[in-house]
């Protein structure tokens, strides 16, 4: 089990001072960004970010490598280790997603006429990234934009279908889910497949707006997180686990130890499962990353929301 050092180089920089400079803002628009930490980077081999509390942070995989910041959620490295997007809220309930550049320490907004878009996800190859969009009808969709800051598009823009939990599939389709049903968008924007969730994994599991699916590289196996109704004792809502389903035989398995409570889980292109779980007493989430065996191994004593760049 690897634990982090307090000796580690690290800089934070307090929540306290971002959130001030939004509660100033009266237009209700972001007036700072997050400042990364001023360390040489040139290494470029940060490999996971996760929430630690009030601060996000990216760190090599061994964690003997990590930069931190405070006032800022849904982290989200890249493939290639050197950028980070996380979502930043203003005082007025907004939320924006920004991109920074851990090497040259450069930090810019992304490009979306919205009020409220988070959760980035980066595409295997680092050039796009998928986002839930909240739209001016008040329904959840998906949006696209490039790397670059161009091209933005909402998928499946015109239909009443809420979707949440955006996925790529692969480097062509993302993936996202309404509670009942999986569907696949291409780039261009077009609802290209629709899957009934119940026939993929069947009825023993509870899926929430919160859980994630993500198909393997493959394609022939189907990583999700849900709830089978379970309570374990100490904790206050269901107990949801990670799980594993065979496409062609519709056998599911659990990958995460029994007893363990599983509310996010990341997969990479290179069919990395990383997760946050918390055991009993249920205080305190670690990460853990697993093979689509279910060789499992502890990343990191205390952190939630975790997202691996590519090896």
């Amino acid at each position: 089990m690897t634990k982090i050092s307090i000796r580690l180089v690290s800089v934070l920089i307090p929540c306290v001072a971002l959130i001030t400079a939004c509660n100033n803002n009266k237009s209700g628009k972001e007036s700072t960004k997050a400042v990364l930490d001023t360390v040489s980077l040139s290494n470029k081999n940060f490999a996971l970010a996760y929430q630690d509390g009030d601060k996000i942070v990216a760190t090599s995989i061994d964690t003997m490598k990590q930069i931190s910041f405070g006032g800022a959620s849904d982290p989200a490295i890249s493939p290639d280790g050197n950028k980070l997007a996380y979502t930043l809220n203003d005082s007025v309930g907004n939320r924006s997603i920004w991109i920074a550049d851990m090497e040259n320490k450069s930090q810019g907004k992304l490009q979306v006429n919205s009020n409220n878009y988070y959760g980035a996800v980066w595409s295997a190859d680092g050039s796009n990234i998928a986002f839930s969009i909240f739209n001016k009808n008040s329904i959840w969709k998906i949006g696209l934009i490039k790397a670059d800051n161009s091209g933005y598009i909402m998928l499946d823009s015109a239909s009443k279908i809420n979707v949440y939990g955006p996925a790529w599939k692969n480097e062509k389709e993302i993936i996202a889910h309404d509670l009942d049903n999986l569907y696949t968008f291409n780039l261009a924007g077009k609802l290209i497949d629709t899957k009934s969730i119940k026939a993929l994994i069947g009825n023993a599991y509870y899926i929430s707006s919160s859980n994630n699916f993500f198909y393997s590289r493959d394609g022939k196996k189907l990583i999700f997180n849900a709830s089978n109704g379970e309570v374990l004792d100490g904790l206050h809502d269901r107990a949801e686990a990670a799980y594993i389903l065979d496409v062609a035989s519709k056998k599911v398995l659990p990958i995460s130890p029994k007893g363990v409570h599983v509310p996010f889980l990341f997969v990479t292109a290179d069919d990395r499962i990383f997760y946050s779980g918390e055991e009993k007493p249920y205080t305190q989430s670690k990460i853990y990353v697993s093979d689509l065996s279910g060789n499992i191994k502890t990343v990191v004593d205390k952190g939630t929301n975790p997202t691996g760049a590519l090896k």
